[in-house]
């Protein structure tokens, strides 16, 4: 939609303006992908370090096979303490609509975390845990102690479970553990929302333990490198959140509270804890490396494709505890959308989990820009098929509407540039023979603005239209990967609008359209080698932004262009439009020596 050419740009000296919004444009592009990077590393060199393992990643895990009996076995111990455990591995299923998760009463963790809602790159049920990661690192809801040997004893143990089988939300599951000397009791209680509360109390030798509950890192959502990219550390305190990238975890390290909520997240989901006691929370930071060289999809193949060497991805983690030594805190595990982070708060204050989502260097732009987005979804185009697409659509008409009086303005302005342009052409004329470091040159740039000034031209009025369009642009580019509503998305042939164009249609088009957005677009005043150049190189910087970018930013940038199409058509015959093309065409005459020729009467 955007036009990046002035058509009042007159003269050499104006037609910098053209090279100045091609400049700005790139830079802004590859500027915000610097900026990503930088804040959100990609995968690693096979070469680099590897973080040192957390406390605990050296637990052995097994997958059970079918639920057993977990009849406890309680015996005396030489403490004076019994033993608690049981005799084999169960699991037990707890759900309700929103999710099913499957804990195993070896460790008392979970196994799986599947949100009914969502699927993964396969077409199945997502599971939210990191199989892989949690293989290697711990599984969630594991406990995290500063003493390793304990913590993968307590990941090990086969604890008692209040009930095996299937439980449905509203219900309560506890595990009891004791070897006599340790003993350990989490409860885990569901409702009908995605928030899970967590009691854990862990002693030894009647003393407390400080034992920490565990979200170990990695999500099941995460299976290339874009999803890995995206890890970051979420935490708010007094009201302000703040975003942490890989590299500034530092495993291992605690930040003592106060905390409003603490987790981490990828792009579309986050294991946030919001503690019921946030001034004496702490929160363990947990960094990983993990080598997904067989697992990760790459340029649209499926996991297990060939690899050259290893591929380390960041694997974020999060353990919150209290001081106190027992732990009471909500877990919320689920997507960042914008509906359900909104109705989540802080214990004791207002502040929600919203602030999860990041738009990026745009963000007031891309919050607004997805509220309308949404808005138009939900009211209007809900029940259509690939409604998402269609809602981007009928956004992008409205924008369009919007600027068009900025476009006319813009026309009117050039128009005024076109009448003034002999005169400039005659300052300029006079001045040629000094050269550019002359101060007389300066002299020439006085008399032209003020030239300008007395006939009401604008000089920058012609960029009003690029001023308020590349903003969107970007904004938009950004909140189309940042929002979970859009993940997996489908319009027509397109699977995910947050995904690239898999077959390059819409890039392809829009490469077109936008080569005809320059052709209609008038540019009398523009040098013709220039006006070429950028005939050619616009089309060709944003056929690259689009080909391996998200496809509803090509759908939103497509349509918009289309319809700047029609718009300039229109506009050019109209008598501001002719009055344009009858001057810059006597001023080709003029300039190729041809003579006016002028008609008289029969």
């Amino acid at each position: 939609m955007a036009e990046f050419k002035n058509p009042n740009q007159q003269g050499g000296g104006d037609n910098k303006s053209l090279l100045v919004m091609m400049f700005v444009l790139v830079t802004v592009f590859f500027g915000l992908q610097y900026f990503r990077a930088k804040n959100n590393p990609q995968t690693v060199s096979p070469n680099a370090a590897h973080s040192a393992p957390v406390a605990g990643a050296a637990q052995t895990s097994t997958q059970p096979a079918a639920s057993t009996s977990t009849a406890a076995v309680a015996t005396g111990s030489a403490s004076g303490v019994a033993t608690v455990h049981a005799q084999a591995e169960a699991t037990t299923t707890v759900e309700n609509e929103l999710y099913r998760i499957t804990f195993t009463n070896r460790g008392g963790q979970v196994l799986s975390w599947v949100l009914k809602k969502y699927k993964d790159s396969d077409g199945k049920p997502l599971n939210l845990v990191h199989t892989e990661a949690a293989q290697k690192f711990g599984y969630p809801l594991s406990l995290y102690t500063y003493d390793s040997t304990l913590t993968s004893a307590l990941s090990s143990a086969l604890y008692v479970p209040s009930a095996s089988g299937s439980l449905a939300a509203p219900a309560s599951l506890t595990f009891n553990y004791s070897d006599g000397a340790t003993t350990v009791r989490k409860t885990f209680s569901f409702d009908e929302t995605y928030v899970v509360h967590a009691d854990v109390e862990v002693t030894r030798n009647g003393a407390p333990v400080r034992a920490l509950i565990n979200w170990p890192g990695g999500f099941g959502d995460q299976d290339n490198a874009s999803a890995y990219a995206g890890a970051q550390l979420d935490i708010a305190r007094n009201g302000k959140e703040e975003h942490l990238a890989p590299k500034k975890v530092s495993g291992g390290d605690t930040l003592n509270g106060p905390f409003d909520w603490a987790g981490t997240s990828d792009t579309y989901f986050a294991a946030i804890f919001l503690p019921d006691s946030p001034d004496t929370a702490t929160l363990a930071m947990l960094h990983n490396q993990l080598d997904v060289a067989k697992t990760i999809r790459r340029n649209g193949l499926g996991s297990g494709a060939p690899s050259k060497g290893a591929i380390e991805v960041p694997i974020l983690g999060a353990a919150l505890g209290d001081t106190s030594g027992r732990t009471q805190t909500r877990v919320y595990v689920g997507p960042k959308a914008v509906d359900v982070l909104r109705g989540i708060h802080a214990t004791g204050n207002t502040m929600s989990l919203e602030p999860l989502l990041d738009f990026g260097f745009f963000g007031i732009i891309g919050k607004y820009l997805f509220l309308a987005l949404q808005f138009i979804h939900n009211h209007l185009v809900a029940s259509w098929p690939g409604s998402w697409g269609w809602a981007i659509i009928i956004l992008t008409v409205l924008i369009n509407c919007l600027i068009l009086p900025f476009r006319i303005k813009t026309m009117q302005s050039g128009l005024k540039m076109q009448r003034i342009q002999p005169q400039m052409d005659a300052i300029k004329e006079r001045y040629k023979k000094y050269k550019a470091t002359d101060p007389k040159r300066s002299e020439m740039n006085v008399e032209i603005m003020k030239l300008q000034k007395d006939n009401g031209v604008n000089m920058f009025g012609g960029c009003i239209p690029t001023l308020i369009t590349l903003p969107l642009l970007f904004a938009f580019y950004t909140m189309l990967r940042s929002v979970v509503e859009l993940r997996q998305a489908h319009w027509f042939w397109l699977p995910d609008l947050a995904a690239a164009d898999p077959y390059h249609i819409l890039p392809i088009v829009m490469v077109i359209s936008q080569f005809l957005v320059q052709f209609y677009t008038p540019s009398p005043g523009v040098d013709p080698q220039q006006q070429k150049m950028m005939a050619f190189m616009m089309p060709a910087v944003t056929g690259y932004m689009t080909w391996n970018y998200a496809s509803g930013l090509a759908l939103y940038w497509t349509i918009g262009n289309l319809i700047s199409i029609a718009q300039q058509s229109v506009m050019n015959r109209t008598s501001l439009g002719r009055e344009m093309r009858e001057i810059a065409a006597k001023r080709a005459r003029r300039k190729s020596g041809t003579p006016t020729t002028i008609s008289g009467k029969r």
